[in-house]
C-alpha cells in the first residue's frame, strides 16, 4: 500500500503542541519525548516531584550503598521514568484519578475508585505491571513500599479533601522500586568491572 502525501492534519492532535506527534506506517504518533513531559507534568500537577521520589530511593538503598547521594538516586528516578511502560502507567492511573475526582467516572467504578475500595485491586496491578521489566528486586520492593507507605505515598494515600490518588500512590510506589532496582543492578554491574579491570592489571 502505497503512503498518503504527508499533510499537517495527519499530525494535528488538539492539546497537544506542534512537533510531538509524527504519522508513520499510517498512524498518528505521540513522540517519546512529547510523552516523557507529559508524565512529568502530571506528576507535578498531583503534587508529585522528581526528589521526592528520589528520597525514597535514597532511603531503601543508603543501607547498602556508601557514598550514595540524592542526585544519584534523581539520575535513576529519571532513567526509569524514560521507559514506555511505566510512561504509559501513569498517564492512565492519574486520569482515572482526576476523573474520579470529577465524579465523571460510570458506577460502580466510580465508587470503587473514588473510596479505594480495598478489594479493587487493579491500582496495584497495573502498578506491578510497570514493575516486572525490572525484575523480582523491583517487585519485592514494589510489596514493601505498598506495605508501609513512606513519604510522599504515604501523603497521597492519606489524602482526603476531595482529591483522589487510589491510582498515584500506587505508581509512585512502582518507580522508587524501579528506580532502586536499576541502581542496586547499576552498582552490582560497576563493581564487577573494576574487580576486573584490577585483575588485568
Amino acid at each position: 500500500m502505497n503512503e498518503q502525501p504527508f499533510s499537517k492534519s495527519m499530525t494535528y492532535a488538539p492539546g497537544l503542541p506542534e512537533g510531538a506527534t509524527f504519522y508513520s506506517a499510517h498512524k498518528k504518533r505521540v513522540t517519546s519525548h512529547a510523552i516523557a513531559k507529559a508524565v512529568e507534568e502530571a506528576l507535578s500537577e498531583r503534587g508529585v516531584m522528581i526528589k521526592d521520589i528520589a528520597e525514597i530511593v535514597l532511603d531503601l538503598q543508603k543501607p547498602f550503598m556508601s557514598g550514595l547521594t540524592l542526585e544519584n538516586c534523581v539520575e535513576n528516578v529519571r532513567a526509569v521514568l524514560a521507559k514506555r511502560e511505566l510512561q504509559h502507567a501513569i498517564l492512565v492511573g492519574i486520569e482515572l484519578d482526576r476523573l474520579a475526582e470529577k465524579n465523571m467516572l460510570s458506577q460502580p467504578l466510580q465508587s470503587l475508585v473514588d473510596q479505594d475500595e480495598g478489594l479493587f485491586g487493579v491500582d496495584e496491578t497495573i502498578a506491578l505491571g510497570a514493575v516486572s521489566s525490572f525484575g523480582s528486586i523491583a517487585a519485592t520492593t514494589f510489596g514493601y513500599l505498598d506495605k508501609v507507605k513512606p513519604k510522599i505515598i504515604g501523603r497521597l494515600d492519606l489524602e482526603k479533601h476531595g482529591k483522589v490518588n487510589t491510582f498515584l500512590d500506587d505508581l509512585i510506589a512502582s518507580i522508587a522500586a524501579d528506580a532502586s532496582s536499576r541502581l542496586a543492578h547499576r552498582v552490582r554491574d560497576d563493581e564487577e568491572k573494576r574487580i576486573s579491570q584490577a585483575k588485568e592489571h
